[in-house]
């Protein structure tokens, strides 16, 4: 066992940082829809003219399709990602992933039709987020124990929640050259950084124990501590504990995608009296990727102190909270509480992100843990529903009034579940 974790370890945990910065594009989204919807153009088949010559105008409910696609196929990706990790090594997933989203955006760009957003951003983009984000976090925690594993996970997978808080202004100042320019600079841009910061991940040397918690007299064992035994990917999908992690994980999700696609529009409708606000909506989905990435890092912290079933819940119950507010404080035109609410949403879906790979390992262990995960995250995937019905409710009523209520009960329902869910014991562990 070693006294101490290596600096490769720490190299490894920044540089799957670097990666995730690059992956998390899929949070700057509605930058991109508030720029191209126009209900009444695209019912009408009209094209953009000027700068955005050929790009089609699209409704709420097409808006939102390139976006869930991509959450969709990300997460049916996370299993083939994780498989690739486990067999041949983070290097391999995390640079193949991050070319597959360069090409997807470059895709997505030069095409200028809606199709090619579907392509592009929808399915290899997905492809490229699911195989990438699959590598970092995976090989980062093989080199720390389970009273560390919240706060590294939250690190990790930090930087692809943080990625809109430079991708959203990014991508906002790049629209000035179009929306073909934007897409393809940001292309480009990341297959230099995920190559580069791909080639410095690897696992630890065989036979490396991780460093165990500090023991103090008289202090009680971190809670966070979970099982020894390192389940195959074959055995973990046959206990319920693993279904109802995938539930939870969709839980947490769905409220979380379903304000990450409507952030921008959320300001512009909110703030409509006020001019600046009116005009740099992108503020608001920037501000939640801070918060999103913040949520990762912070839940994690404290989940290793008070355990992940009650900083879910925690973060869950305040969230519905909000959620079941949000329709009185665009009605009110509150800027103010709308960024408390939103804040609250996106630190609760950013919290999830680091829960979720912790209560994983801490179940099933780290030894397979980028296959296991993998199967798991089907359940961030199915939260793409959300995203999907909030853009027809949108659609049929005017408002996401009826969105944010299902939301908010299916959190409480998750949170249920997540009272009576604990890690599978094997018979020699009693």
């Amino acid at each position: 066992m070693a006294d101490k974790v290596p600096g490769k370890a720490w190299v490894v945990v920044f540089c799957g940082t670097a990666i995730n910065l690059c992956l998390g594009i899929l949070y700057a989204w509605s930058v991109w829809a508030k720029a191209m919807i126009d209900e009444k153009k695209a019912i009408a088949g009209a094209v953009m003219d000027g700068i955005n010559a050929g790009w089609p105008y699209l409704t709420n409910a097409q808006a939102a399709t390139p976006f869930s696609l991509c959450v969709l196929v990300f997460a049916l990706f996370m299993i083939p990602g994780g498989k690739i990790q486990d067999k041949m090594g983070p290097k391999v997933g995390a640079i193949t992933g991050g070319l597959f989203l360069a090409v997807g955006c470059i895709i997505a760009g030069m095409s200028k039709s809606y199709a090619g957003l579907i392509i592009g951003f929808g399915i290899m983009g997905g492809i490229g987020m699911g195989i990438g984000y699959a590598a970092p976090t995976p090989a980062a925690l093989k080199w720390f124990g389970p009273h560390k594993r919240g706060l590294i996970a939250g690190l990790v997978v930090g930087g692809y929640g943080g990625a809109a808080l430079y991708i959203s202004p990014l991508a906002a100042y790049l629209l000035t050259g179009g929306i073909t320019y934007s897409f393809v600079f940001l292309g480009i841009f990341f297959a230099v950084v995920v190559i580069l910061a791909g080639s410095q991940l690897a696992w630890p040397q065989p036979g490396y124990v991780p460093p165990a918690a500090p023991v103090k007299v008289g202090v009680a064992p971190a809670k966070a501590a979970g099982t020894l035994v390192d389940w195959a990917p074959g055995d973990i999908v046959k206990t319920w504990q693993f279904f109802a992690l995938m539930i939870m994980f969709c839980g947490t999700t769905q409220s979380g995608l379903l304000v990450i696609a409507n952030a921008a529009g959320l300001l512009a409708t909110t703030a409509k009296a006020i001019p600046f606000f009116a005009a740099n909506a992108w503020i608001l989905a920037s501000y939640g990727g801070l918060v999103n990435a913040l949520g990762r890092v912070g839940t994690g912290m404290y989940s290793d102190k008070i355990g992940r079933g009650n900083a879910y819940a925690v973060n869950c119950l305040v969230s519905a909270l909000c959620l079941f507010l949000m329709p009185s404080i665009i009605g009110a035109k509150s800027v103010f509480f709308l960024f408390v609410a939103v804040g609250i949403a996106f630190w609760q879906y950013g919290g999830g992100l680091a829960l979720m790979p912790a209560f994983t390992a801490d179940f099933f262990g780290p030894k397979n843990l980028g296959m296991n995960y993998g199967l798991v995250f089907i359940g961030w995937g199915m939260g793409f529903f959300m995203a999907r019905l909030g853009g027809t409710i949108k659609d049929v009523t005017g408002t996401l009034d009826w969105a944010f209520y299902i939301s908010a009960l299916v959190l409480i329902i998750a949170v249920v579940l997540s009272w009576v869910t604990k890690r599978p014991v094997l018979e020699h562990e009693r």
